[in-house]
């Protein structure tokens, strides 16, 4: 549906901006009057369709979360700190959505409520957290731990991604220069070294057969490459599929225990965010297992929820699975046993994020010397396969 944008006049005389979304301009100016606006500025943005603006950022809903709760803090009415929201949003998406939100609490429903109709948008965990806050009275409160805890999950993910751009980038190089030696460069060398007789090295032979197969049946490689790549698209989204990747994906060499600390910090800090902004614990561990991104460690936190229901503790069953550092384990029996398991799972949280810097930086001082071997390895073969007989065929003379 088209977007409009508007500028009214409520029935205190205070102007209120923002944007809604509407079949024509006679919906939306009926849809502001109903709200008791006098409408003063409609426009439709031109070339903008909501179609198209449905994508918002983990980044924005930071941005958003953070503004929010200052806002909140400083004693702000929730219906007004929304509007101001709206024209301090950049992401058209967001803009529309937080003016929609601002106009539903406005009419009178719940902020949680309001958020929870747009669950692409605002997670299960977010509405929970707010949830909790408007319950207690404590929104404030709520909204400011919400935000640090956004930021520095969306800090940690964001340091990660950094520093995997190096290797990725430098492997892609790799892979493009090779292929275009395969296909282009070689296949001329090698007729040279063809053409002078003689018998040639069993490297160059190698070589000649894949660079003559590539070249030939290309299209038959990359056929099997895009159906190889949507088929494993499927298989990743049936759930016996999704959970054989993340169960190899904690056991990988180097980077099995990277994953393995992303997943508890995520638990950790999670579980934590939801137990301080008062949601209950079987509530809180339901969320987490979806927020957590493993499959391997939702089923053992799932399988921890029905334990807890069922009267036991949670360490009960962290403490069986192999899956789940004896640290861990102890440390929740600690905390339930002293009722602060809330502070155990922000020690937690604190000692795995550094845990998983560390191993981000460590691993990123591997990958350059791997990358040179890789490298090292590249040029060998063409030295042995190319450079080594045309050296030879020049000594001939």
């Amino acid at each position: 549906m088209p977007i409009f944008e508007y500028k009214t006049r409520d029935q205190g005389g205070n102007i209120q901006k923002g944007m809604m979304d509407a079949a024509n301009e006679q919906l939306a100016a009926g849809t502001l009057a109903d709200q008791g606006l006098t409408v003063i500025e409609l426009s439709q943005k031109k070339g903008v369709s909501l179609s198209i603006l449905n994508r918002v950022k983990a980044k924005d809903i930071v941005i958003f979360s953070r503004q929010f709760s200052v806002m909140i803090s400083a004693s702000v009415p929730v219906v007004q700190a929304l509007k101001i929201l709206v024209g301090q949003t950049t992401n058209l998406a967001l803009k529309l959505i937080v003016s929609e939100i601002a106009d539903e609490v406005n009419g009178g429903s719940k902020l949680s409520d309001a958020l929870g109709a747009r669950p692409k948008v605002f997670s299960e965990f977010y509405v929970s957290v707010i949830r909790a806050g408007e319950s207690s009275g404590k929104l404030d409160e709520v909204l400011n731990y919400l935000a640090d805890e956004m930021e520095k999950d969306y800090d940690l993910m964001h340091k990660i991604r950094g520093a995997m751009i190096y290797p990725i980038f430098v492997l892609a190089g790799l892979s493009i220069v090779g292929a275009v030696m395969v296909v282009w460069v070689v296949p001329k060398l090698t007729a040279i070294i063809a053409e002078s007789g003689g018998e040639l090295p069993f490297a160059t032979k190698v070589l000649m057969g894949v660079s003559a197969a590539v070249s030939v049946y290309w299209w038959i490689l990359l056929l099997v490459i895009v159906l190889g790549a949507v088929a494993f698209r499927f298989y990743i989204k049936t759930p016996w599929g999704r959970w054989q990747v993340d169960f190899i994906k904690i056991k990988m060499p180097i980077f099995g225990p990277l994953f393995q600390k992303i997943a508890l910090v995520r638990f950790s800090r999670s579980l934590q965010t939801l137990i301080s902004g008062g949601v209950a614990i079987s509530s809180s561990l339901k969320i987490t297992a979806d927020v957590v991104g493993n499959s391997v460690y939702r089923d053992l936190i799932l399988q921890t929820r029905e334990a807890v229901e069922g009267g036991s503790s949670i360490s009960s069953v962290f403490s069986a699975s192999s899956h789940i550092p004896s640290m861990v384990s102890q440390m929740l029996a600690v905390g339930e046993k002293t009722g602060k398991i809330d502070v155990i799972l922000e020690r937690i949280t604190d000692f795995y994020t550094r845990e998983v810097s560390n191993t981000v930086g460590n691993l990123v001082n591997l990958m350059e010397p791997l990358i040179m071997v890789l490298m090292g390895i590249g040029v060998g073969i063409m030295v042995a396969a190319i450079i080594m007989p045309m050296y030879n065929m020049a000594n001939q003379f």
